[in-house]
């Protein structure tokens, strides 16, 4: 790409952003632990503890071939099949957390505070899970022998991801000041010498550019 954009003509007055939706986990693949692991030999993972005790709805228990199955990965998102017994689904998992790779459970208010609250309408949100369980870091909730790592959880490393900026003008720096992917877009109206604030979006969160950068002067 930055060779047809020299050949072009373009390569001076062209923006480059590199970044991405999402990160993965583990960025580090020696810390990568699946559970239950191939043939389960690292013990059981959430949705398998909750199925055994009766608390899953037929449709995602991990025994059911033909259903949609838990929705498990570098995240444990739990659906019970009676919400009333959210209470005793947590605490079968504090039982024995340090073995399902457990480093948090979200339920109840502690779930309340990211979310809209679990169940039906019109109290509850039912996109919302009973449970929402983040495992230690490098813990990934399968049994595939394919999988390195996996995205979707709240971790560092599903979270951060890198933001690269490339212009002939610009000098190569590391900008350390914590942003947002959502503030690419106005950075490419800023590098057009359009106004931000055209965006709806930018007016209504106020979004800011990225910091640290001037598109339009030889300053560094």
């Amino acid at each position: 790409m930055v060779s047809e954009l020299k050949r072009r003509g373009l390569w001076e007055s062209t923006l480059i952003v590199v970044t991405a939706k999402h990160g993965q986990s583990s960025i580090d693949p020696h810390r990568f632990f699946p559970i239950p692991g191939h043939g389960g030999a690292n013990g059981s993972s959430p949705a398998e503890i909750l199925d055994a005790a009766g608390l899953l709805p037929e449709s995602e228990s991990p025994s059911n071939p033909t259903g949609i199955g838990p929705t498990q990965d570098d995240i444990s998102l739990i659906w019970l099949k009676d919400s009333d017994q959210t209470d005793n689904a947590v605490a079968l998992l504090e039982a024995d957390a340090a073995k399902e790779g457990i480093g948090e459970i979200f339920a109840g208010a502690s779930l309340a505070q990211m979310f809209n609250s679990p169940g039906l309408p019109p109290d509850g949100d039912p996109r919302t899970p009973d449970i929402a369980v983040a495992p230690n870091a490098g813990v990934i909730y399968t049994g595939s022998t394919a999988k390195q790592e996996e995205h979707g959880g709240f971790g560092h490393d599903d979270t951060n991801v890198m933001i690269l900026l490339s212009n002939p003008s610009l000098s190569a720096k590391t900008v350390t000041t914590p942003v947002e992917t959502i503030q690419v877009a106005p950075t490419i109206l800023k590098a057009l010498q359009l106004d931000p604030s055209s965006l709806d979006a930018v007016r209504k969160e106020g979004t800011e550019a990225l910091p640290g950068i001037n598109f339009h002067s030889r300053e560094r």
